[in-house]
């Protein structure tokens, strides 16, 4: 079985202080493997990188167009959001329009918003966060909206519940296997497992999909638009998911997910990309999914948010340059 390989390293002056190996895999969705690193076969947990896969449900049901959901409240249910007005607002307005109260209907638990305008009004009116601060609120109102659409209860997380049921069955289908079990997310919904290939072969699945074809082509085309036209829903302002969808002017989706998983949905070269960092550092992440939209011809290498991410450079407190990022080995020299 391959190793994770070493794609990125960090420098400290003339030493390389770090490493970070990982494996990744390019999917075309006419052609299969394009390039791979490290075990395309190494079984991960997806975390939060598949929220537009667990979003698929909230629209092949019927549900979104039940309830008239916007695509910006689309791109909101694949978010992992900091909790800002923006993304508070919408869920309060979202599940208010469903006559559900957040608080004793989402059970996804509180969270200290890492948006700074919204954590500093907390603390300085001494209100602690609830559940609306979430970063995966937004998902969650997706997944109320579903529970409400099929008359189901209101544990939604339970692995068992109608909700969680499509999702699996919508995880296996895209992925193109059988998943080997979940782990529970931070959020306390499943997370199903899967190969790094068969999450790049999801994403490629997305990148493919015209929105002229059947409800599961429609449903993907609806969430990769409408991811990369509200990049500031999908995350944030200061997250790379944001930085980067901008800096790529809607031409692709990217979304990252905890312990260094990162996923990029490629429409117009009909190519998905996923990839996960061994250690579970988001630099390490960051700087290998930006050097490969940067080699897919997708995003400029010489955009400040590509070289922010997979250079640097690495600052101290005294805003000293002490170091820098490298792609390493044959993975900075890739091309497609």
């Amino acid at each position: 079985m391959a190793e994770a390989e070493t794609l990125v390293e960090v420098w400290r002056g003339p030493f390389r202080e770090s490493i970070h190996r990982g494996h990744a895999v390019v999917w075309g969705a006419d052609d299969g493997v394009l390039a791979s690193w490290g075990n395309p076969d190494a079984v991960i947990l997806p975390r939060s990188s598949c929220k537009m896969i667990q979003a698929l449900p909230l629209i092949e049901s019927g549900a979104a167009e039940a309830f008239g959901l916007s695509e910006a409240q689309l791109a909101l249910s694949c978010a992992s959001h900091n909790g800002a007005a923006i993304h508070t607002n919408m869920v309060t307005e979202w599940l208010g329009g469903l006559g559900i109260d957040p608080e004793t209907a989402l059970r996804c638990g509180p969270q200290m918003p890492g948006d700074p305008d919204a954590r500093t009004a907390l603390i300085k009116t001494d209100t602690s966060p609830c559940q609306i601060h979430n970063n995966c609120s937004g998902k969650h109102s997706g997944f109320l909206t579903l529970a409400k659409h099929l008359g189901a209860g209101p544990e939604y997380v339970d692995p068992d519940h109608p909700v969680q049921l499509a999702v699996k069955a919508a995880f296996e289908e895209v992925t193109g296997e059988d998943t080997p079990g979940f782990g529970i997310d931070g959020c306390s919904a499943p997370n199903f497992a899967t190969s790094v290939t068969g999450l790049a072969r999801a994403m490629g699945r997305f990148a493919a999909a015209t929105g002229e074809g059947d409800a599961r082509d429609r449903a993907m085309h609806r969430l990769t638009r409408a991811m990369a036209a509200h990049p500031v829903l999908v995350a944030g302002e200061g997250k790379s998911c944001t930085a980067l969808m901008r800096a790529m002017g809607g031409r692709a989706s990217v979304k990252t997910g905890a312990e260094a998983v990162f996923i990029a949905i490629v429409p117009e070269r009909r190519i998905g990309v996923a990839l996960k960092i061994e250690d579970g550092t988001t630099r390490g992440s960051e700087a290998a999914i930006t050097h490969i939209l940067t080699r897919l011809g997708v995003l400029d290498a010489h955009h400040p948010a590509a070289r922010t991410y997979t250079h640097g450079p690495i600052r101290n407190r005294r805003d000293i340059v002490t170091g820098e990022y490298r792609l390493s080995g044959s993975f900075a020299d890739w091309t497609l």
